[in-house]
Parts: C-alpha cells; sequence; structure tokens
C-alpha cells in the first residue's frame, strides 16, 4: 500500500485542534491539507498551529477543493449527516464523530448518500480500535473471564457551561448522546449481539433540556449491560466486566492516554482482596492516530472500514430506546 489520503477538515472543535488533528500529522498514509471555519480567521491560526497548508473561511469553499479526498467531520451533532451528506457529494470519504447523528433514520439517510456515491462513512469510535479493547476482547473469547454475564460501566465529566454544544439541546446535547454512546457501542462490541431490551432514567437540566444524569440496562441474549453517565458530575470512567469464572476491569477505558500504557485488571476473583488479580499493560499508543490510519488506509486499499455505518445504525437504535424508555417507563426494544 503506497500513497497518503489528502484530508481536509469541517471546523476546528477543541477535539479536533487538540487531540485527532495532532495525531492524524504522525500517521503515515494521511496528510492533512486543509481547515475549514465559518470565521476565516479561525481557520487560519489552527491552520497556523497544526502546519496546515490551506484555510477556509466556509465549510462549502473545502468540499469545493478538488485535492482533498477525505473530510473529518467534528461539527455540532445536529452538523453531522447534513455536512457529510455534502461532503460525499462532493466526491469525499467521510470520517464523522460520533454521535453519527441525532437519530437512526438520519443515519440512514447517509447511509443511503453512501450508497450512492460509493464512497466510505465511518463513526469515530476510536475505541473500537484501540488495542487496550482489542486485547479486552481477545481475553472474553479465550474464556479467561468464563462466560460475559454483565458489563458495569460510568463514565462523567462536569460542564454547566450554557454555551457549550454539548449543553444545547436543539444540537443535540446531553450525556446520553455524548458520551453515553460508548458504554453502548463497547457493550455490543464485546457481548457481539444487540440488545433486545433497553431500560433508562434520565434526570434533565431545567436550564438546558438536556439530560444530565442517566442509568441504561441494556438486555442482550447472554447477559446485560449497565452504565451511568453524566455531564454534571466528577470526572471518572471505568468499566467491570463480570463472567462466571473471573472479572476484567479497564482502568482508563474511553479517554486512554498516548503517553503510557493503558492497564487491564485481570481476576478470578478467589477473594475480595485481590489475591487473584494480574495487570495487564497495553503500549502506550495514540488511538486518534490509529484511527485515522485505518480509515486510510481502509481508502487507499478500497477495504471495509473498521466500524461500518451499519453499524452505527444499531447503536443510534439503541440510544433511541434509551430515551423511550425514559419517557414511557418501561423496557423498550430497539
Amino acid at each position: 500500500m503506497n500513497g497518503q489520503v489528502r484530508w481536509g477538515v469541517l471546523g476546528v472543535a477543541r477535539i479536533a485542534v487538540e487531540k485527532v488533528l495532532p495525531a492524524m500529522k504522525g500517521a503515515a498514509h494521511c496528510a492533512l491539507v486543509a481547515i475549514a471555519s465559518r470565521d476565516r480567521e479561525k481557520a487560519r491560526r489552527a491552520a497556523e498551529t497544526l502546519g496546515i497548508e490551506r484555510a477556509y473561511g466556509s465549510y462549502a469553499e473545502l468540499l469545493d477543493d478538488p485535492e482533498i479526498d477525505a473530510v473529518y467531520n467534528p461539527l455540532p451533532n445536529h452538523l453531522h449527516v447534513p455536512w457529510s451528506i455534502r461532503a460525499l457529494e462532493r466526491g469525499k470519504h467521510v470520517l464523522c464523530e460520533k454521535p453519527i447523528a441525532l437519530s437512526a433514520a438520519e443515519a440512514e439517510t447517509l447511509l443511503q448518500a453512501r450508497e450512492r456515491s460509493g464512497l466510505l462513512v465511518e463513526e469515530a469510535f476510536m475505541v473500537r480500535t484501540h488495542p487496550q479493547w482489542l486485547r479486552a476482547r481477545e481475553l472474553l473469547r479465550a474464556g479467561r473471564i468464563g462466560a460475559l454475564r454483565a458489563l458495569a460501566a460510568c463514565f462523567s465529566y462536569f460542564n454547566d457551561d450554557p454555551a457549550n454544544v454539548r449543553n444545547v439541546a436543539s444540537f443535540g446535547g446531553g450525556g446520553l448522546m455524548d458520551i453515553g454512546c460508548y458504554p453502548i457501542t463497547i457493550a455490543r462490541f464485546l457481548f457481539e449481539a444487540e440488545p433486545s431490551r433497553v431500560a433508562a432514567f434520565l434526570e434533565r437540566d431545567p436550564r438546558f433540556g438536556t439530560d444530565r444524569l442517566a442509568s441504561v440496562i441494556l438486555e442482550f441474549p447472554a447477559g446485560q449491560a449497565l452504565f451511568s453517565c453524566s455531564t454534571q458530575l466528577v470526572p471518572y470512567q471505568r468499566v467491570q466486566l463480570l463472567g462466571t469464572q473471573g472479572r476484567l476491569e479497564l482502568e482508563i477505558p474511553w479517554n486512554a492516554p498516548r503517553d503510557r500504557p493503558t492497564r487491564l485488571l485481570l481476576d478470578d476473583g478467589r477473594d475480595v482482596f485481590g489475591g487473584g488479580s494480574a495487570v495487564i499493560e497495553v503500549p502506550a499508543c495514540d488511538q486518534y492516530r490509529i484511527q485515522g490510519e485505518l480509515f486510510a488506509r481502509a481508502v487507499l486499499d478500497k477495504s471495509p472500514v473498521a466500524t461500518p455505518l451499519e453499524d452505527s445504525i444499531l447503536n443510534m437504535k439503541a440510544i433511541e430506546a434509551a430515551c423511550c424508555s425514559a419517557a414511557s417507563g418501561r423496557a423498550e426494544a430497539p
């Protein structure tokens, strides 16, 4: 495989400028050539900071650039599908931030656009290709904790800024869409199945109308996954995988550091003091670099992406089922 994929970036979102783009600059098959903002000066500053050649004052200008092969879309949630479709229509492959859409039905329109274009689209679930999660699935498949029966997860941060897009209901804000999507996708990834029922409780911020605390149970054929996520709690994250013969814990499951190893704790449960536990270290890596490199390879090789859009639609259906359950007061089928 030779060559590089030439990338254009829609917007100067913090996750793009601080995490994803610096990582992609180090990927062998990625070349960052352009970035756009509705404010040309913001685009110019970001381009200067990141060493990107071209800065555009509108997203449309960037999509008209014939020298761009693929687009990274980190725009607010409600702009994911519209601008991803426009990128496909202009002949660009698309790596789009999560959540892929505001609903499964909206995601279906993106799938239709992908089919018309013959191009690649992927939701940017970097955790699905991080080596610590691949190792976790290997351990489960090898029966190291017996049969997986329960997944328990927490993910929280504190953000009560009314101007932040995560707190704007009309933009698709709220904890379930922003971070609850992670334990849902990972539960599906590890159980290797789809949930049959979803039950949820949501507490909404009276000022914003967005969910600031969500607790969700997903019922799978082999067991259950339960998690709580919040946009207004102490920053914290952890995942426990409980099997019939052991337990596997992921210490930093979502925001894995790039400068030090991640750790998995494998415990056979022989005592409550951890006498049967062992630490498995996964070498340090940048999950955003891996994500960008794998997408670029898929473009160059004309091969499938790591997380196809069909999978993203199933994830959206589970998120929708959680919202429906919170409203109806009963478990709902996706």
